[in-house]
């Protein structure tokens, strides 16, 4: 990482559908990754359930962006926690969360689920680490 690239923490609150954090969050993600930064992705509270599996929107009438999680190690992005405690207060465990794949292009290392599970005191430390927090 060169002296240039900041340490970015997106912390993701809320529920995928019903406002626009989540999506926002995303895109922000994804313009990150796109300008080489160290982007990493926390999800808390009832962001974890933007990666639960199975998610069906026709009945509210919005599009599912859902999929486009499992394309983020596509864009670089390899780090994406997820609050154990947030987790088990929602009734989830991690067999409820999709699994996103990372390969790198260069030494063809791969990763089959970049997706950590983490506890409190870990979300702490990650928090610490960041030079920047986007909170959604």
């Amino acid at each position: 990482m060169s002296e240039t690239t900041k340490k970015f923490l997106y912390l993701n609150r809320k529920a995928p559908y019903g406002t626009i954090y989540a999506w926002e969050s995303l895109e922000v993600v994804l313009i990150g990754a796109a300008f080489d930064q160290h982007v990493r992705l926390m999800f808390i509270d009832d962001g974890v359930y933007q990666l639960t599996t199975g998610q069906d929107t026709t009945g509210i009438g919005m599009k599912n962006f859902s999929p486009t999680y499992r394309t983020l190690g596509d864009y670089e992005v390899k780090n994406i926690y997820v609050d154990k405690d947030s987790l088990a207060a929602r009734g989830l465990t991690p067999d409820d969360l999709v699994q996103i794949p990372w390969e790198d292009w260069e030494t063809e290392e791969e990763i089959e689920n970049i997706v950590e599970v983490v506890d409190t005191a870990r979300v702490s430390e990650l928090m610490e680490e960041s030079d920047v927090i986007f909170s959604f």
